[in-house]
């Protein structure tokens, strides 16, 4: 069977780390899956800079730097430059920050969804989009 493959937008990622109820049951499943080798995921070297700042106001710079480590154990982090800026600057939606991820998540390769939890600003063609809970339904019904 083909590796299972998910891009995880900041959000999802926030949840896990500061266990923000009620969407930290997903998220941590999530984790708990590329824990166990069953799913790898991915996130943007943009989300690792939107993490610190959030964790930092939240928790301070140690506890930040050691939140980001842990998380970098179980994340791949997907390209980032000129053509995924140039290709968000492009893009016709009005969240700019989602078009940077949407366009990092098209650099890994085949990625099975694009997991978030405000699905409208991502582009409704190419890519999947969808909620945690969503893909862990049909994640888990595959089985």
């Amino acid at each position: 069977m083909a590796e299972r493959v998910v891009y995880l937008d900041t959000n999802v990622v926030l949840d896990h780390l500061m266990d923000r109820q009620p969407f930290a049951e997903y998220s941590h499943r999530l984790f708990a899956l590329a824990e166990t080798g069953k799913l790898k995921l991915y996130v943007s070297a943009l989300t690792f800079c939107h993490l610190y700042y959030l964790l930092t106001k939240a928790s301070g710079h140690h506890q930040a730097l050691e939140l980001l480590r842990q998380l970098r154990q179980l994340v791949h982090v997907s390209g980032l430059g000129e053509r995924e800026i140039d290709a968000a600057l492009a893009a016709p939606g009005r969240d700019f920050e989602d078009q940077v991820q949407y366009a990092s998540a098209q650099t890994i390769g085949p990625v099975e969804a694009i997991l978030t939890r405000n699905r409208q600003d991502f582009p409704a063609v190419g890519l999947p989009v969808c909620a945690p809970d969503e893909f862990l339904a049909r994640f888990e019904s595959a089985g």
